[in-house]
């Protein structure tokens, strides 16, 4: 009998994955990903409420410091594996930093002057930022025409969702909503950062849940002193009972729940395709801002953050998927 000729279909299929600029998304990546964007969503409504009565580094130290209490306790009750290995302890506090200390504090800070739903939708430009840091530093996820257009729409989505506010004189800079509004695209371009440093959690083989507490921790090394020595928390009035229950929801939902399913997601579908969460999150962010804070949702956020969501689409293709179009092979 003649030796059967191997197949090239999966060798074909290796190397279309291969080249692929983005790893591909699931139903589960996509069910993961709504739930993050819901439990981010709703950070935004905790910090609106918790900011009428704590400072901004009081509030974040808490988040973080609760969110590892939290999330070791789980790692011990689940007896899940601990790594040792040299060098776990600085990639922590590199992500601590990234994704934990520079944005949740530019957040808090800006939601004293801008709203929930403003900071949310700006915060989506996260994938825009990605786009560009991913495609620097990642082999697999690599910049493209698409991308550029991308870019484009993002950076008008973000100049209408500014508005009037951005051609305000820097005279009138103590009424004017620009430095928090820049605090937050700050805050975004922090995350995307650490979204492309925190791949190699995944060669390093750690579990989720222990690099989602691994991080907080690290982060509350840097921010419980800070809010100790700048904030002196101890001297404040007494929080009310809506701001510890948000405090709580914060560290619990928002932050161990939440990062034990970044980390997932990233190791499974990549940074880019991780940053897409930011698109989903305003629309919780602002429907809770709208029932439950009083604020309004306007036409010029509406513009902005369809300008923003048009980026998202164009950024790797979805956009002729969606559209029930086919490429054509070559040769045909």
């Amino acid at each position: 009998m003649a030796p059967a000729i191997p197949s090239l279909e999966p060798i074909m299929r290796a190397k279309s994955q291969a080249v692929s600029p983005f790893p591909s998304m699931g139903s589960m990546d996509w069910g993961l990903l709504f739930a993050l964007s819901v439990l981010w969503g709703s950070s935004f409504f905790f910090v609106g409420i918790a900011v009428r009565d704590l400072p901004t580094l009081t509030i974040v130290a808490l988040r973080v410091g609760l969110a590892a209490g939290i999330l070791w306790g789980c790692v011990l009750a689940l007896g899940r594996p601990i790594p040792r290995r040299s060098g776990l302890l600085a990639a922590f506090l590199g992500m601590g930093l990234l994704n934990n200390v520079v944005p949740f504090t530019l957040i808090v800070w800006s939601q004293g002057t801008i709203p929930s739903g403003t900071a949310a939708i700006l915060n989506a430009t996260t994938p825009l930022f990605t786009i560009v840091m991913a495609g620097l530093f990642l082999a697999d996820e690599r910049f493209s025409k698409g991308k550029a257009l991308a870019l484009a729409l993002g950076f008008l989505g973000v100049v209408v969702l500014m508005g009037g506010d951005l051609f305000t004189t820097w005279g009138q800079a103590s009424k004017s909503n620009v430095p928090a509004q820049l605090a937050v695209l700050g805050a975004a371009l922090s995350y995307a950062i650490a979204s492309v440093f925190g791949r190699r959690f995944k060669t390093l083989g750690v579990d989720p849940m222990v690099t989602a507490a691994g991080q907080v921790s690290a982060s509350s090394l840097v921010l419980v002193p800070m809010a100790l020595v700048v904030e002196r928390p101890w001297t404040l009035p007494l929080p009310g009972l809506n701001s510890c229950a948000a405090i709580l929801g914060l560290a619990s939902l928002s932050t161990a729940l939440a990062y034990v399913i970044y980390f997932r997601i990233l190791g499974r579908a990549g940074a880019t395709n991780l940053a897409l969460v930011t698109f989903l999150i305003p629309i919780s962010a602002v429907l809770m801002g709208i029932l439950f804070l009083g604020e309004h949702f306007t036409i010029t956020q509406f513009g902005g953050m369809a300008l923003i969501g048009l980026s998202l689409i164009a950024s790797d293709g979805r956009l002729p998927r969606i559209l029930g179009a086919r490429e054509t092979p070559r040769g045909e």
